[in-house]
């Protein structure tokens, strides 16, 4: 039996524009790696290469030239995954299309009660940045779909206007009631960090990620030894691919908690590594999607439960966009599920050679 592979592009739409502070995102290209064998066509292994553009280390121009590379070399890359390194969103959807493969093609890559249906897991809510009513409304929205953890991005309006958010949240509902966790992606200056965190912690808010933009090891040390609230890596991590390097970020940091978003920080054995290395040095962690299809979330979920997280994971909902690949992954109050007595919707998969 000899695996062959072929990749996908796929342009996942939208459903309403999401604010970063990358942009207003309409759409986003992906690609799926799909594994197989010919001689039995019914069975074959499902994953998503997940780039993000102008946020992944792997965002070449060389992209598609390393997919089909990949596809066409497909079992030299798998008896040496770490030629794929340096291309971890890449590395996630073959290690995500090869477990599928192992596990039947059936979807299903770590048989557990949560691919049993019996157990979900907590996640926060997402509010997207834009204006004061805009996020008004999804705060709203979230809370009556029985979240207890929001996370809120800030950064793309004034920092005011942001903090009378949280505040008006924070007077009608207690620490106890809701968790509040906030994501600056870089948006504060080191100079101005230091005074927004303190009045971000008077309103008992959880974490805050990425507080400054990566690369200043220095003052985000700095900023991580003298905060009123835990700093959580997120973008600090893409890009740092070797162990060494990882060890000396994390030894020069000393953050309360890193961020793993597997297509972007190495796969699953990427991230895998990194929680090792966090537990070591007692310093927390949590897992969070980005932006992928359900083909990538339903991978990135399956192995999330099996880290038995406790608290809310940063996982989507696959509620995003209008062309996503029908799922049994569904919500819940404030939890993501997996119901094995629905089908996934392979019909654009099952025929592409």
């Amino acid at each position: 039996m000899a695996l062959k592979a072929i990749y996908i592009p796929y342009l996942l739409r939208f459903k309403k524009p999401g604010g970063t502070l990358r942009g207003i995102l309409t759409e986003k290209q992906t690609y799926f790696i799909k594994v197989y064998d010919d001689s039995d066509i019914s069975r074959f292994g499902l994953g998503e290469a997940a780039l993000f553009k102008g946020l992944s280390a792997d965002d070449r121009p060389d992209y598609e030239n390393k997919l089909t590379d990949v596809c066409k070399n497909i079992e030299r890359y798998i008896d040496c995954p770490e030629g794929l390194q340096e291309w971890p969103s890449i590395r996630f959807g073959l290690e995500s299309a090869l477990l599928d493969w192992e596990g039947g093609g059936r979807r299903i890559l770590y048989s557990s009660r949560f691919t049993q249906g019996q157990e979900g897991i907590r996640i926060n809510g997402l509010i997207w940045m834009g204006s004061k009513d805009f996020m008004k409304e999804q705060i709203r929205e979230k809370l009556s779909h029985g979240f207890r953890c929001i996370k809120l991005k800030i950064g793309a309006i004034d920092f005011d206007t942001e903090l009378s958010l949280l505040k008006a949240i924070r007077n009608e509902f207690s620490p106890q009631e809701v968790e509040l966790r906030v994501d600056a992606n870089g948006a504060f200056t080191p100079d101005d960090a230091l005074f927004k965190l303190d009045a971000l912690s008077r309103l008992s808010i959880h974490s805050i990620e990425q507080p400054i933009r990566a690369g200043q090891w220095e003052r985000m040390s700095e900023l991580c030894e003298n905060t009123p609230l835990p700093i959580a890596l997120d973008e600090e991590l893409i890009g740092v691919f070797n162990q060494k390097d990882k060890i000396l970020m994390l030894k020069s940091i000393s953050p309360q908690y890193i961020i793993l978003k597997p297509a972007l920080v190495g796969g699953i054995s990427g991230s895998e590594e990194w929680i090792c290395l966090a537990e070591e040095r007692r310093i927390g962690w949590w897992i969070t999607s980005a932006l992928e299809s359900n083909v990538g979330l339903n991978a990135i979920a399956q192995w999330c439960y099996t880290k038995s997280p406790v608290m809310p994971q940063g996982l989507g909902t696959g509620q995003l966009f209008t062309n996503n690949v029908s799922s049994p992954l569904r919500i819940w109050q404030e939890s993501l599920w997996y119901d094995p007595l629905c089908e996934w919707d392979m019909s654009s998969f099952i025929e592409a050679k």
